[in-house]
Order: C-alpha cells, then sequence, then structure tokens
C-alpha cells in the first residue's frame, strides 16, 4: 500500500476521535505484514492521563487482534496541524518497542501535507529491551 493510500485510512479514523477536552483529533492507520489496516484514533477521558494517542491505539489494535511486534510494514498518523503531525514522546516509545527500527513512518495533516521517516529517526537512541538487560542480573 502506498504512503497516499495509508495516510487516507489515517484521516478516516480521524474522523472518529473522542476528543471532548482538546478538540485536537488524531488518527493513525497501521499496515500489517498481512496487508490488513489497524485504525486508531485518540480517545480522551477526563482524568487526562487515561487518554489513549492515535498511535498507540492503533497499535494496541493489531496486536489484540494476532499481530507481533516487529511485523508491522508502515504507520501513517495524521492530524489538523500546519505541518505534518508527530507523535508525541510516549507514542514514540511504544513505536520503538514495537517496530522495527527502520519501518516507515508517514506524518501528515488534513491539508495533504506529507513527511516521511522512520522509526530509527523519530526517536534516535531509543530505550528499549536491550538496555533493561544490560541491567539485569544473571540468575
Amino acid at each position: 500500500m502506498d504512503s497516499k493510500l495509508l495516510l487516507q485510512e489515517a484521516v478516516k479514523a480521524h474522523a472518529n476521535a473522542y476528543i471532548p477536552y482538546s478538540r485536537f483529533g488524531v488518527g493513525a492507520a497501521l499496515l500489517d505484514q498481512d496487508g490488513k489496516v489497524h485504525q486508531g484514533f485518540n480517545i480522551e477521558n477526563a482524568a487526562y492521563g487515561a487518554t489513549n494517542c492515535a498511535e498507540r491505539t492503533a497499535l494496541f489494535s493489531a496486536m489484540a487482534h494476532g499481530q507481533k511486534p516487529g511485523t508491522f510494514k508502515a504507520l501513517a498518523v495524521v492530524g489538523d496541524t500546519d505541518l505534518p503531525i508527530t507523535p508525541c514522546g510516549i507514542c514514540r516509545q511504544v513505536i520503538a518497542e514495537l517496530c522495527d527500527p527502520d519501518m516507515k513512518i508517514i506524518l501528515g495533516n488534513m491539508k495533504g501535507d506529507i513527511r516521511e521517516t522512520t522509526v530509527r529517526e523519530l526517536l534516535p537512541g531509543a530505550f528499549g529491551s536491550e538496555e533493561l538487560r544490560q541491567g539485569q542480573k544473571p540468575e
């Protein structure tokens, strides 16, 4: 699936965002290894810490449907922003944990602007499972 089609899927997801507080909708579309698209959108909550971003919703939904970490092909994210939107820090960490470092990330806005990057470029020097294992004592 090309970048523009995946971004269109993110725009469709954007329409479902539950954003009664910020009114700032974000949509995401995650392409899995089988060619299936998993949509995600931000879901807010009055207890702000319970809010979930679009990128994480798409990733968690894909995994809930049997997809495994590291098998995803691309992620598109869109928001109503002047420039192509970028994921927040928490989402960057989750993306780095669940996706291949060279996986394509397509960033866009509602005006049709697009910027392509990779997981590695979004979060250079990502902290992951290897770093956690390095700090553990052998059993």
